[in-house]
């Protein structure tokens, strides 16, 4: 299995953003849903337009912890639901497979390929499924600074696994090779 790291350029995840929305509006949303909520990929798969229309929250029960989550849905990303599901059913899969009927979601694999079809476009190889969550980790870290926050949000078993999860030691450790010579 490839190893792949959060989106930690700003302007890189802008020109994905493009990207993906002149290719598909399902695409870039599956994009923005999940840089904006560090949720699995699996759990975002399975997600209704009932789940997330007019909530202030995601509640959902994590496919591979078998926990409950709650997940407060924050003001962009209100807005982006709102537009994206206006005209769809409850009981629409937000992210359809377009082969054969609307009846099942697109697949993990189908996810991996969206992303990295875009990702390859701006430059960035070591990408995958996870790469959303850890851009939301990354990020939400960089602005906060609160890895005990991050921790429960991600339902971690110790700082210092979230903090190898979104890449925060591999860039202190290239930052002191970078400052080391002999």
């Amino acid at each position: 299995m490839k190893y792949v790291q959060p989106i930690r350029d700003l302007d890189k995840l802008e020109e994905i953003k493009k990207i993906l929305k002149r290719e598909s509006y399902r695409n870039y949303f599956l994009f923005i849903l999940g840089i904006n909520t560090g949720l699995r990929i699996s759990d975002i798969l399975k997600l209704k337009v009932a789940d997330v229309k007019s909530k202030s929250h995601i509640i959902i029960k994590e496919e591979k912890t078998d926990k409950n989550k709650r997940f407060k849905i924050n003001l962009v990303l209100q807005n982006e639901i709102e537009e994206y599901t206006d005209g769809l059913n409850p009981s629409d899969y937000l992210f359809p497979s377009r082969n054969g009927s609307n009846s099942k979601p697109i697949t993990r694999f189908m996810a991996y390929n969206i992303l990295n079809r875009a990702a390859k476009k701006v430059g960035i190889d070591e990408i995958g499924t996870h790469t959303l969550r850890k851009t939301f980790g990354y990020h939400f870290y960089q602005k906060t600074k609160d890895v005990a926050m991050l921790q429960e949000l991600f339902n971690h078993s110790a700082p210092s696994v979230t903090l190898r999860y979104i890449g925060i030691n591999q860039d202190m450790m290239d930052e002191a090779i970078d400052s080391f010579s002999l």
